[in-house]
């Protein structure tokens, strides 16, 4: 018998459509509280073999930047940083709030927001004879996925930040948002547009 995500979401029925991201989406490793306790941590490319769940809560483990992020300055203060009991609870609690809004599998559902989220294209700056330019170049699977959760998850930390708003609840906002193409309310689906939209600029 398969073991469960938090011993609720069957993770065998999750389907990947974006080919491209299949070979980073990892769903092994499996265990009720989703913790590989860092035994990849110092292997090279070994965080593609991190159930993706769990790298979403390492993801929410920041200490904030300190600096503007879309207009506002986001400041933990440590709160949050080795805290992944508390974020694993975190991200519990808003997989079942997507679970109610949507009658879905809560996985499932962060699959599609990352395959919509994570950007295709994006530039890099490149010098000739001293002066710089920007050029538009494909953006590799590994990237796309670091991208889509990056975005996912400082979109939550936002949304909660100073407000009455939960961080579970404005996580599974964000997931849902970005699982729905909702280019409005999501940040992540912003963000993945700004990018290639400048990388089209740049071509």
């Amino acid at each position: 018998m398969a073991l469960k995500l938090f011993g609720k979401y069957d993770l065998d029925t999750v389907e990947v459509k974006d080919i491209s991201l299949k070979s980073s989406l990892s769903f092994e490793g499996v265990n009720p509280r989703v913790h590989t306790f860092g035994r990849h941590g110092k292997k090279q490319h070994a965080k593609q073999k991190i159930n993706v769940v769990e790298r979403l809560v390492n993801k929410l483990m920041r200490g904030g930047t300190g600096e503007k992020t879309s207009g506002k300055v986001i400041r933990t203060g440590g709160r949050l940083q080795g805290k992944k009991q508390q974020m694993l609870k975190v991200v519990e609690n808003a997989f079942a709030i997507v679970e109610e809004k949507t009658k879905k599998n809560p996985v499932q559902v962060l699959v599609e927001a990352l395959e919509n989220s994570a950007p295709r294209e994006e530039v890099t700056r490149v010098s000739y004879g001293g002066v710089s330019y920007q050029i538009a170049v494909d953006t590799s699977s590994s990237r796309r996925l670091d991208l889509a959760l990056r975005n996912i998850t400082l979109a939550a930390l936002m949304r909660a930040f100073n407000k009455p708003v939960s961080l579970s609840e404005s996580l599974a906002d964000e997931i849902v948002y970005s699982a729905n193409k909702d280019v409005q309310n999501s940040y992540a689906i912003k963000k993945r547009d700004e990018a290639e939209r400048m990388a089209r600029s740049a071509r």
